[in-house]
């Protein structure tokens, strides 16, 4: 009787093993590796890096590194001591790294060193402007300061990469770490991209902070979200002379007026009203004295669009009314458009797909009623060159607190930084990095072969 029950037993035993197997191999061919719902569960862990970035150890230690930032402050193309404290904290990490790049750009990588790669921005410069604001980090450097918030963005990257190097066995791919010089005028993002080291980046993501928002949302849409941007400086000549016989003389400074006035004419009477631009004249400068006529005028400005068309229509505008009305006025002009000392700046636009990313995991990470939808602004940003190349999301990151102050727009000598805003930073790059590398390889469609029952 025993020897039967156990030989029953066994077959039995044996039979359900080859159930189980012809189950698992059917449940594995019909099943994408990363499915729907593994994306899902992975999502909501990352919000945990939420509680990672506001942990006090980590957030003074980036308050400390953005505090050491803006005491030394430093303008495009020459912010050396700021790349050295940069690589220092990822030699600290063990976070491997590529320098220079684009002079003083810092290129870092977490994750496994192969494809898919997602790309992380922040820039490091700062504005030639005497900061204001009597605190115990002002600048130190006379005439320059922090005046846009690189320097929280700085500190949020570092914070998000000490985040994802303690989680870099869950990283299913390689997060880029982009630390990139000259922002402000100087299209630093257009250097690196030349420099060639962001291939095969599938998005790259990046961020401002925004006074107009409160601490804890974010602020972005799909489509322009900031304009393309442009300068120009003309100099108009005429022939100088005694103020009292201007009969004598070309006034320039005649002719430089009503070229003024007829450049706003191109943006009121010849662009579409709902084909939003800008041009404003904020340089004039010619004459000494009250009686004499000078010899030329020189004046310059800036011109925005939401596209590459209407940018382009702008500019040869410009250059024919400053020509032309010049001449009406018996001068000549000469207008340079500053391509290599202010190169222009394509209007930042955000992918559709990455809109609808964005979303879920920011909602997921901060809350849903905190995602805000952003009008398009005026402003230009030089994430635009890398939009360009591969797709791109560019968001505001609130850091106001009404209860505290009311803070100051970027570019004022008042400009100041709400430090809670920091671990947010941190957090929605971490989570926006990895999330975005898991969704990659739930889109890469298993490929079959053999099957074996020894599965």
């Amino acid at each position: 009787m025993f020897t039967v029950l156990s030989q029953f037993k066994a077959a039995m035993a044996f039979f359900f093993s080859r159930v189980n197997l012809f189950l698992l191999f059917h449940l594995l061919v019909a099943t994408p590796i990363f499915s729907e719902s593994s994306f899902s569960s992975h999502a909501i862990s990352t919000t945990k890096f939420l509680d990672l970035a506001k942990d006090p150890q980590l957030f003074d230690w980036m308050v400390g590194i953005r505090r050491k930032i803006h005491e030394n402050p430093e303008l495009g193309y020459e912010e050396f001591q700021t790349s050295e404290l940069i690589r220092v904290e990822l030699d600290k990490l063990g976070i491997s790294y590529k320098y220079p790049v684009a002079v003083t750009g810092v290129i870092g990588f977490i994750g496994t060193g192969l494809p898919p790669f997602v790309a992380l921005r922040a820039d490091m410069d700062a504005l030639p402007m005497q900061e204001l604001v009597e605190w115990e980090h002002k600048s130190k450097v006379p005439g320059k300061m922090h005046a846009c918030g690189h320097d929280a963005h700085v500190a949020m990257l570092l914070g998000a990469a000490k985040i994802l190097k303690e989680h870099e066995n869950e990283i299913r791919g390689t997060v880029v770490l982009v630390f990139q010089p000259a922002e402000e005028g100087g299209a630093g993002a257009r250097k690196i991209l030349d420099a060639g080291v962001l291939e095969n980046i599938s998005a790259i993501f990046g961020l401002h902070i925004a006074p107009t928002f409160s601490v804890g949302e974010v602020a972005a849409r799909a489509g322009p979200i900031f304009a393309g941007s442009g300068f120009f400086e003309a100099t108009i000549n005429g022939r100088g002379g005694h103020a009292a016989i201007p009969q004598h003389s070309i006034d320039p400074i005649l002719a430089a007026s009503n070229v003024i006035v007829s450049l706003q004419h191109i943006v009121s009477r010849e662009a579409n009203p709902l084909d939003s631009q800008v041009l404003t004249v904020g340089k004039f400068q010619g004459g000494g004295a009250f009686n004499v006529i000078p010899d030329s005028v020189t004046i310059g400005g800036t011109f925005r669009a939401f596209s590459k068309e209407s940018f382009m229509q702008l500019r040869h505008r410009i250059e024919q009314v400053i020509t032309g009305q010049a001449a009406v006025q018996r001068c000549n002009a000469t207008v340079d458009f500053l391509d290599e000392e202010k190169p222009f700046f394509p209007p930042t636009v955000n992918n559709g797909n990455l809109h609808e990313f964005f979303q879920s995991v920011a909602g997921s990470l901060i809350g849903s009623n905190k995602v805000k939808d952003l009008q398009p602004l005026m402003g230009s940003e030089d994430f635009a060159f890398y939009q360009e190349v591969f797709p791109g999301y560019f968001f505001l990151l609130g850091m106001e607190d009404a209860s505290v102050e009311r803070l100051e727009l970027p570019h004022s000598p008042y400009y100041k930084v709400n430090e809670d805003a920091l671990p947010y930073g941190a957090a929605l790059h971490a989570s926006l990095a990895t999330s975005y590398l898991l969704k990659l390889h739930q889109q890469v469609p298993v490929v079959e072969g053999k099957h074996h029952d020894e599965l």
